[in-house]
Parts: structure tokens; C-alpha cells; sequence
């Protein structure tokens, strides 16, 4: 098993690369720290979705967006189309720090979900990686956001 461990870890600390060392302990620096993010590394299963899809800071060669945000659209869709709708809402305003949104260009983030609702959403049936896709479109059409894409 540790062949995995040592091919994940690359420069990301003992527990590897994942969503438990990429957003919720991204700056571990005590010993237990990088226990809990390892063990949300692998026991959730998005280390290996980090290394075969290149995101969760397990390759650079991630899509535009910051690593983690297309793990994160996917656990919360509906919360997210819900807040977009309306164009405000804690998980959008998680959303924008994701994606490194400044604070003076969140409120220009969240109108344009809400503007652009219909374009990102579009149906019941939308899934997370049709909505990654809509939002990085919607970010390269405008001035003030596309400098957020990497």
C-alpha cells in the first residue's frame, strides 16, 4: 500500500494529496492535523479521483478552476443552484474563496450566477461536471472574472 502514499504525497506533506489536505486542513502543521487529512484523503475516496483526474492538488495539470472546486460543486449542486437562483447564500460565498474570488469581486461573482442561471442549470437533470464546465464559461465572458481562471 505505501507505493500509493509515496506517489500521492508529492510535496503535500505526510497525508498526500486530497480534498482533506487541499481545502479543510490547508494549513496543517500539527501531527494530527495531517492524521485527520489523510484520513479524509482516503477513506472518502478523493485521493484517487484527485490523481486520475489531476485535481484535489494531485497534478498540475487541473482544469482552470482552483483544485477542489470541482469536488466541492458536486457534494453541494443543489445548495448551489438554489443560492445562484437567488444570488446570495453561504455556499456560494464558499464557493467564490474556492475559486480565489477577492472580496470586492464577490458580489460581481454572485450576479453573474444569478444572471446567468439558466445558462449554468440547465435542467433538473444538470450534473456537477456540466455546471464546472458553465461556470468556467461564464467566468471567460467576463472582464472582471475571468482573471480568476487559471
Amino acid at each position: 500500500a505505501s507505493p500509493l502514499t509515496a506517489m500521492a504525497a508529492g510535496g503535500h506533506g505526510p497525508a498526500g494529496c486530497g480534498l482533506g489536505t487541499e481545502v479543510i486542513f490547508k494549513q496543517a502543521n500539527e501531527w494530527h492535523e495531517h492524521v485527520l487529512a489523510a484520513t479524509t484523503n482516503g477513506t472518502s475516496g478523493n485521493q484517487t479521483f484527485g490523481m486520475t483526474s489531476g485535481t484535489l492538488g494531485c497534478a498540475d495539470a487541473g482544469g482552470p478552476l482552483a483544485s477542489g472546486v470541482d469536488l466541492f460543486i458536486n457534494d453541494n449542486l443543489e445548495q448551489i443552484a438554489a443560492e445562484s437562483s437567488a444570488g446570495e447564500g453561504e455556499t456560494i460565498a464558499a464557493l467564490s474563496e474556492l475559486i480565489g474570488v477577492a472580496a470586492e469581486d464577490e458580489a460581481t461573482f454572485k450576479l453573474a450566477l444569478q444572471s446567468n442561471f439558466d445558462q449554468i442549470f440547465t435542467s433538473s437533470a444538470t450534473t456537477s461536471n456540466e455546471v464546472y464546465t458553465a461556470l468556467i464559461d461564464m467566468m471567460t465572458k467576463d472582464v472582471t472574472l475571468a482573471k480568476y481562471l487559471g
